[in-house]
């Protein structure tokens, strides 16, 4: 078992910043892809931001451009910058771990909320 356990979440205002961080401890070998996902009120769970063992990083295009996720692999952490906070990126963010074998691992969330 992989246990992920977020932080950072909270409100902020429009234009404004926060950084998530999600550490992975337990079975954390052959975790392949690190990512967050968001869900927001009557919608469905969504892709923002995942970054492979070897860097690679993939983005939803609403969030390019203002988001950054980064992984420390010697801390089994991975984070997101986020920045010119919308309204509209008010969700409660889901940290990912998926291994080589395609399992996945899920946090429990953390609420982001931006005010206009």
């Amino acid at each position: 078992q992989v246990q992920l356990v977020e932080s950072g979440g909270g409100l902020v205002q429009a234009g404004g910043s926060l950084r998530l961080s999600c550490a992975a401890s337990g079975s954390i070998f052959r975790i392949n892809a690190m990512g967050w996902y968001r869900q927001a009120p009557g919608k469905q769970r969504e892709l923002v931001a995942a970054i492979t063992s070897g860097g690679i990083t993939n983005y939803a295009g609403s969030v390019k451009g203002r988001f950054t996720i980064s992984r420390d692999n010697a801390k089994n952490t991975v984070y997101l910058q986020m920045n010119s906070l919308k309204p509209e990126d008010t969700a409660v963010y889901y940290c990912n771990a998926r291994k080589y074998n395609g399992m996945d691992y899920w946090g429990k969330g953390t609420l982001v909320t931006v005010s206009s």
